[in-house]
């Protein structure tokens, strides 16, 4: 009888490689979300400032106000409202109008802030295709390598960008993403990196040095590779500044 718990011990532990193992893309991306602050993301507020622009998030289960505030000058105070009613731009407090296509630029420029800064959270959107390509090392350390894509029904105007991610097998952490967009003369890449992790309203907030490859005839998947031969450029620095909690909106389901 002795060795019975030693018996139980080895199954469970073989079960849980099993189980490990045959993780899909979603579980895996829903483990991340957990790990990224879960449910807490429905129904929190906070503000962050990126380069000279403040920024302001609130969701209430389902409903949500982004926003984006800027002097400029000439102008004058500009305030960049995404709702679930759509996008509006107010200038020194008052609504203006604008034609659907400059309307659709600025609000895809305020909603990539603000989805970069809480991924891998939206990654569960109706829109989102996800694909484990496998297991990878990054650095000696074992990744999931996770392959996004979107419809075009609901995926926004860069709906055909794809994005890969690189989601720690141990923690479940976002480490590493990457993603290609059209340009004029062809696809561009960008290879993230993540550091500086803290934890703000349980919420994980990262900054990223940003890099793009020199060389030719890649894919995005390829980009873990190039980054471990050193052969990305460093572009930038992505840096979320002064994130704290509660903003001026108001969400009203």
């Amino acid at each position: 009888m002795k060795y019975l718990p030693i018996l139980l011990i080895t199954i469970l532990l073989a079960s849980c490689q099993t189980s490990n193992k045959n993780l899909s893309a979603d579980d895996i991306v829903n483990n991340a979300i957990e790990v990224a602050g879960g449910d807490k993301f429905d129904t929190t507020s906070y503000s962050f400032q990126f380069r000279d622009k403040q920024y302001h998030a609130a969701r209430y289960n389902g409903y949500y106000s982004l926003v984006r505030e800027f002097n400029q000058d000439s102008v004058g105070f500009i305030q960049d409202y995404i709702s679930n009613s759509g996008f509006e731009r107010y200038i020194n407090k008052k609504r203006v109008n604008l034609a659907d296509s400059t309307a659709a630029k600025l609000s895809a420029s305020v909603n990539s802030v603000h989805y970069f800064a809480i991924l891998p959270y939206g990654l569960n959107d109706a829109a989102v295709n996800k694909q484990l390509i496998g297991k990878v090392t990054v650095n000696d350390v074992p990744y999931y390598k996770i392959k996004v894509t979107f419809e075009k029904e609901g995926g926004g105007e860069d709906f055909e960008d794809e994005f890969v991610y690189w989601i720690q097998t141990e923690t479940f952490k976002v480490d590493y993403l990457a993603y290609s967009y059209e340009e004029e003369d062809g696809v561009g890449f960008r290879f993230r990196e993540a550091f500086n992790e803290r934890y703000v309203l349980g919420l994980r907030f990262v900054d990223y040095n940003n890099y793009k490859p020199e060389a030719e005839g890649i894919s995005v998947e390829d980009l873990d590779d190039l980054f471990e031969k050193q052969q990305l450029k460093l572009l930038s620095k992505i840096k979320l500044e002064t994130i704290v909690e509660g903003s001026p909106l108001k969400v009203n389901p």
